[in-house]
């Protein structure tokens, strides 16, 4: 169902900043809707948590509800201090995970 997009920088100078932009193809069902033919309500599944990390420390996070609109965009920046690997995960509160993994070289 979830598929993660994600945009980076394949190359960064040491010390530089960079913005890494995310999308994730996601309903983000809130629990409060009803199925048209049956008129039972849609059960609750949303993406709860964002974390992106580079080089194995944590550089971005969030905390999702049921406020935010389906296929969740998230734009953040990282500092690029030395290659290594940007590591994203998204949590839906149905304990399911999606990983998306970008390098960015330094030069």
């Amino acid at each position: 169902m979830a598929k993660p997009r994600v945009k980076a920088p394949k190359k960064a100078k040491a010390g530089e900043v960079v913005q890494i932009k995310t999308l994730i193809s996601h309903k983000m069902e809130t629990g409060l809707r009803k199925d048209k033919k049956t008129g039972k309500k849609i059960p609750k599944k949303i993406i709860e948590s964002f974390v992106a990390k580079y080089a194995g420390k944590e550089v971005f996070s969030a905390n999702l509800a049921t406020a935010i609109s389906a296929n969740p965009y998230i734009a953040f920046y990282v500092k690029v201090d030395g290659p290594g690997d940007l590591e994203m995960t998204w949590k839906e509160d149905t304990g399911k995970t999606w990983t998306a993994k970008k390098s960015i070289a330094v030069g």
